[in-house]
């Protein structure tokens, strides 16, 4: 069971770890240096921490939940930083930026399913059906078009320059529309049967 919770934690780690440092490598390649300069372009785990988002917030929703309360457990890791205004062309560079990190998760969740094909150990299915979940889970989440998700980028993107500011101006509040929205039904209604939908196109039936 310890072993168990210990390969769901490093998967999960891993695939968040990997999906910032898509965005701070494809910045990077398109002339932004500011996430190498910042040493974020790292598989190393401490550097991506944010004590909030990574340890406290899931932790207590963890917690919750195995007091027997319905919370959606969720967090995140601490934001590669990237100068958009560094970027060769900042208004179309910002849309491949934004989904480097989607399209990493989606790679692995490929990787993964390939995998579970190879598979014959009942133990280490579990844990490959969650690696291939949660990097679906990652791509799709972020890709929600609110602000600083990752889907908000490639709307600003292609967002006329009249609509940009007003629409960024969502950044402040948007954690708070997302929390709102994951407890109105979002994740069950629209993130998991889409979710689904690509666990079955990789062969992968999630219950």
């Amino acid at each position: 069971m310890i072993i168990d919770i210990a390969a769901i934690i490093v998967v999960l780690f891993f695939a968040i770890i990997l999906h910032e440092c898509a965005h701070g490598w494809i910045a990077y390649q398109l002339g932004d240096p500011t996430a190498k300069q910042a040493g974020r372009l790292t598989l190393n785990p401490f550097k991506h921490v944010d004590p909030f988002g990574t340890l406290l917030l899931p932790g207590i929703l963890l917690t919750l939940r195995f007091l027997g309360l319905n919370t959606f457990v969720f967090g995140w890791a601490k934001p590669v930083p990237v100068s958009f205004s560094r970027l060769r062309n900042p208004k179309r560079d910002m849309i491949w930026v934004g989904l480097a990190g989607p399209a990493m998760n989606i790679g692995l969740a490929v990787i993964f399913s390939l995998l579970l094909r190879l598979n014959t150990e009942r133990s280490l299915t579990e844990i490959l059906e969650f690696a291939v979940f949660i990097n679906l889970l990652l791509a799709v989440f972020n890709l929600i078009p609110i602000p600083p998700l990752d889907g908000s980028r490639l709307v600003m993107g292609l967002l006329p320059n009249r609509y940009f500011l007003s629409y960024s101006r969502l950044e402040r509040y948007g954690l708070l529309i997302v929390i709102l929205l994951l407890y109105v039904g979002l994740f069950e209604h629209i993130l998991f049967p889409i979710i689904s939908f690509l666990g079955q196109l990789l062969g992968v039936r999630f219950s």
